[in-house]
């Protein structure tokens, strides 16, 4: 079952699978734990785009991704599926680009005068750049059109304008 986060409809027919460890290991209240805004999980996903292209998954990092559900500290559409699932629980989810990183956006295409770019490069259509920030942080950019002069940079997110799909299991609530 795929539940699909959006902001006019939402429709769950998940699918919540608890596996079971040995008797004893945990207190079975344990299991049918259900955790709310505020409190912190740890899960385990994989994400991937509609051709099946996993982009990112806890696998990756060695460890699952924990985070304070409602914090605003992972895009809305994950935050909203994490919500009233319980420890153990498997869920899929799609998550459209409103509810993830957002459309793209033309007005963030800027160009940028060739000579403002470091001269040890010759910059390429695909490559990314670290754009710096005034208070010292930095964010990636990707080059969409070079010219003579001048090189078009697309400030948008790298996930923007693209539809997630999530495969979600709880391993951990704290409150």
């Amino acid at each position: 079952m795929v539940t699909r986060i959006g902001t006019k409809q939402r429709k769950t027919r998940a699918k919540f699978t608890l596996h079971y460890r040995e008797r004893g290991k945990l207190p079975l209240s344990q299991y049918f734990q259900e955790f709310k805004e505020g409190d912190k999980v740890k899960v385990d996903y994989s994400g991937s785009f509609d051709d099946g292209t996993i982009f990112d998954a806890s696998e990756k990092h060695g460890q699952p991704l924990e985070f304070e559900v409602g914090s605003g500290q992972v895009i809305n559409g994950f935050d909203d599926a994490v919500v009233r699932m319980k420890k153990g629980g498997e869920k899929k989810i799609i998550i459209p680009p409103a509810e993830a990183y957002g459309e793209v956006k033309a007005e963030l295409h800027q160009k940028v005068p060739r000579k403002q770019l470091p001269p040890d490069q010759e910059p390429k259509v695909g490559m990314v750049l670290a754009v710096g920030m005034p208070d010292g942080m930095q964010f990636p950019a990707r080059i969409v059109a070079v010219t003579e002069d001048d090189v078009t940079i697309d400030l948008n997110h790298p996930l923007a304008g693209k539809t997630l799909y999530f495969k979600i299991k709880v391993v951990d609530i704290s409150a």
